[in-house]
Order: C-alpha cells, then structure tokens, then sequence
C-alpha cells in the first residue's frame, strides 16, 4: 500500500458521503463488528464486549470482522474499501474528537445520542470526552475506555544491573537523556520501539512535544496558533534526536506489542507508549512493581493525554438496532469494568468503582479525573486527517535525518490547504 491510510480515508470522506439509509427500526438477526484489537491482551478484552452483547442478545449471530496489523491503519484501509463498495459493517471502532467529528461530515455514522440517554452516559463522562463524542448537539460514538498517551514504562531488573535508580515523581527530561546513556553505556538496550507500527515513533514525538509546551501550548496546537517552526518545536526535536539515539537497533521490524514483549523480557529498558502497553506487559507475565514500572513521560506531570477507544455505527447499517444495542453494552457499567480490566485502559463512567482494578489503572483513572485531559494528535483527535498525515510524515523524515529543518519542511509542504472542519 503505497498511500498511507490517513490519506486514503481522508480522501474517502471528502469524496463520498452514505448515500443508502440503514434499518434502526426492524429488529434483525446479525451484527458485524469492525475492530483493529488482536494483540494478546487486546482480543481477550473485545471478548468481553462481545460476550456481553451476545449474553443480552443470544439470538443475534455476532461477526467478529476484526483486522489485525498495522496498530489499526489496516483496519481503516479495508473500511475504506467496503464503504467504497456500499458494504458497511454494522459497527466499528474509532477514535473520538476530529475522527468522530469526519465521519459525520461524511454522514456515514448514525446518532447515537438515544444510547446516551438509555445508559446515562452524558452525565458520568469527563467534560473534555462529552465534548469530543459531541458534534452538532449530538452523540455520535461511545467510548469503551480511555488509554493515557504519555506514559513511560521500564523494566526494573535492566534499570537494576545498568546501575540506574528506577524513575519516581517529578522525573524530569534530563534525567531521562542522562539514564538513557547509562543504560547504553551498559551495553543494554535503552529504549524499545516498535516502529513497524508508524503510530509508536508519532507517540513519542507527541510526548516529547508535550513535555516541552505544556498544556497551554497543547491548546494552541488545537486553535491552529503554535509555531511549528520556532524554538519550542526545535527544542522537542533535539530532545527526540537524542532519544532516537538510543532505540533499539531493531525497532523498525518490531509491531508495538513486540517492543512491550522485549520490554518484558528484559530486553530493553525503557518504552514510551500508551498504556494499551499495560495489558500487554500482564499478558506477557510479568508484574507491576516488581518487574515493571511507570511514571508520566518527562515534563509531562498533571497531563493526561486521552487515546479513546470508540464505537460508532454505520448510517447505513443493515442491523442498526443490534448496533446500537452493541453501544449501549459497551456504556454498561458492569461491562465497562470488566472490559478495562483486560484491557488496562481506565474506564471512562465516574459511576464505574475502580477499586477491583491494578493499581496501575486506578493511578491512571484518579489521572483522567484530575488532570488536565488533552486530546492525541497521533490518533487523529485533535486534528483533521490531514494534518495528522503531516504529523506522521514529518516523523518519519525526521527519524531518518535527525534534522529539524526535515521535519519543519516535510510538515509544512503536507499541509497544503488551510486546516479546518474541526
């Protein structure tokens, strides 16, 4: 696939919009589900999702569509094609914020503002993700769970033997370049990237800018007034620069659950990932506080940065009804906990009690509801499709080059039209 997906969905919903109208008022017999969750922790955890609807609903046959690879750009190539070909599946998972926002410009996803109104969703979420599945005065997808972006992991053991004390409160950008080094200096591995997957490498551009400028200037990335080429910019590429200088020498032929699995091993020291990397590190056996640790990536202390996980369905859905069953199974309480559970995500209702949950996730759900909740631009939240692409390919140059005018070019020669829609 020459084009990245960005491209090929961006151009999908600006050229073509539902033209067919789906059944939300006959009751059927099936229901196809659409997600890019595969991993070992990740498929135990859509199980879940699938076994409630199926146990609320045991006359409705469940198509499990799922595709696996690409960290959920392959999934969005083979939904292009079939909404291409008038083929929609019933359901399927997205992200919130600018995501949600294109695919109802394109009119190809249904209001789900009744399964609102049924669960009591509106009034349990976090302001910031009511306002991100909101647009045009309605609800358009409901949140499974919220992963935090700007997390770093690291394994104990590796930090133990390279004679580098395991990072605590407060742990700073400089602290983590100078353990970076140490750890090399070791002849370990320092950082682990699984940059098969394109979104990894954006993710640590996305936190490593974000421990630069803050909240505030988070904000003004999103109204479209940051610099992208003054010194807070050149700043967070000279710090990935020399982040970069540390990877694993094999990132590039390793997926994102590979790169957790050599965390886990003890094959690198470090990670910086979202926390979909928790439910991995379990899966893989081992244990939070013993063998692994977490801290916010440096700079980043006081922010949450929100990856959320979301199903929409299909305007044109041939089993609307079961699709917005499938919602309001997702919206469930009781579901809700047992699904973040497996998965390592916090649950996204304030009426969900996360005292059965690891500390981890309950560390990352007093975050959600406390800190400053920022949208990803990784993941497509807080910007358009396109400007997300540029994002990535800016990434990529500048991975190969380490120049900073690589990346301030190739981003702004992407970027050829004026951001809007949002």
């Amino acid at each position: 696939m020459k084009r990245h997906w960005l491209i090929v969905l961006a151009l999908l919903l600006v050229a073509c919009g539902g033209g067919q109208q789906g059944n939300f008022s006959d009751p059927t017999d099936r229901l196809e589900v659409v997600s890019w969750w595969v991993s070992p922790s990740e498929r135990p955890a859509f199980e879940v999702l699938l076994n409630a609807f199926r146990a609320e609903h045991p006359d409705v046959e469940v198509i499990d569509a799922s595709v696996a690879g690409g960290g959920g750009s392959n999934v969005q190539v083979a939904l292009a094609a079939r909404l291409r070909a008038g083929d929609p599946p019933d359901v399927w998972q997205t992200f919130v914020g600018s995501s949600l926002r294109a695919w109802v410009d394109a009119s190809r996803i249904a209001d789900a503002s009744a399964v609102y109104e049924r669960t009591n969703l509106a009034a349990v979420l976090p302001p910031k993700l009511l306002d991100a599945a909101s647009y045009k005065g309605k609800q358009w997808g409901v949140p499974a769970g919220s992963h935090r972006g700007n997390v770093l992991w690291f394994n104990q053991r590796v930090l133990r033997e390279a004679g580098v004390a395991a990072p605590g409160p407060g742990y700073s950008p400089d602290a983590f370049r100078g353990d970076l080094d140490k750890v090399a200096a070791s002849g370990r591995t320092a950082l682990c990237l699984g940059s098969k997957d394109r979104f990894t490498a954006t993710e640590l551009f996305e936190n490593t800018l974000l421990g630069v400028v803050g909240p505030d200037g988070w904000k003004k990335i999103g109204d479209d007034s940051f610099d992208w080429r003054g010194p807070q910019l050149r700043q967070a590429l000279t710090r990935l620069g020399q982040i970069l200088s540390t990877v694993d020498p094999n990132a590039g032929g390793l997926t994102w659950d590979q790169a957790a699995k050599k965390l886990a091993s003890g094959d690198c020291a470090f990670l910086s990932m979202n926390d979909s990397v928790y439910g991995e590190l379990v899966a893989n056996g081992v244990t939070e506080g013993k063998d692994f640790g977490y801290v916010p990536y440096p700079g980043t202390d006081g922010a949450y940065l929100a990856i959320v996980d979301t199903f929409v369905v299909s305007a044109d859905a041939e089993n609307g009804v079961n699709g917005l069953d499938f919602l309001a199974t997702v919206a469930d309480p009781k579901t809700s906990l047992e699904f973040n559970k497996v998965k390592g995500s916090a649950p996204v209702r304030n009426d969900v009690d996360v005292a059965p949950l690891p500390p981890y996730q309950r560390q990352a759900s007093e975050s959600l509801w406390h800190d400053e909740v920022l949208l990803s631009i990784t993941h497509g939240e807080l910007m358009p499709p396109q400007f997300q692409q540029a994002v990535y390919d800016a990434v990529a140059a500048f991975d190969r080059s380490k120049n900073p005018d690589t990346f301030i070019h190739t981003f702004q020669n992407a970027i050829t039209v004026p951001i809007a829609g949002r």
